[in-house]
């Protein structure tokens, strides 16, 4: 089986995580700028094989659509185009932040580890990974 990437898409940073091969369990890979996101993704998927790429859906806690989700469409749409061949998911990303920070203090971080903004954003993609299988998994179990 191939991997899926999961990418929490913001303005300055984009955090990313990963599936195992078998698509069992979700890690973060990392957090790199915005400006390179698209560069950094093309490389991975040069090296690993990669089925699906799921993107956080930026919305707002009503339903609305976002600010930033102007910019994340336009950066599946350039994928599209430049790998037809690794499909793209939309999941649901409210609250992403609040969890990834809710992780932090669970995990016993200190104060100044949780100011870590990039954490926060890999931390984000993989909640939004993790959901997405356990959707996925729903929807297969009778």
């Amino acid at each position: 089986m191939a991997r899926i990437l999961s990418i929490d898409y913001g303005k300055k940073r984009t955090g990313i995580a990963v599936t195992d091969p078998l698509q069992i369990i979700a890690g973060g890979l990392a957090t790199v700028s915005t400006s390179e996101l698209f560069g950094f993704l093309s490389d991975y998927v040069a090296r690993e094989p990669v089925e699906l790429l799921v993107v956080g859906k930026p919305v707002q806690p009503d339903g609305q659509p976002s600010e930033n989700l102007q910019r994340v469409e336009q950066f599946v749409n350039r994928w599209r185009k430049a790998m037809p061949a690794i499909p793209v998911a939309y999941f649901d990303e409210r609250f992403t932040s609040v969890l990834a920070h809710r992780a932090m203090i669970d995990g016993g971080l200190r104060k100044k580890a949780r100011q870590n903004k990039a954490l926060v954003d890999e931390i984000s993609a993989t909640i939004i990974l993790e959901d997405y299988l356990r959707s996925r998994q729903l929807s297969v179990t009778p």
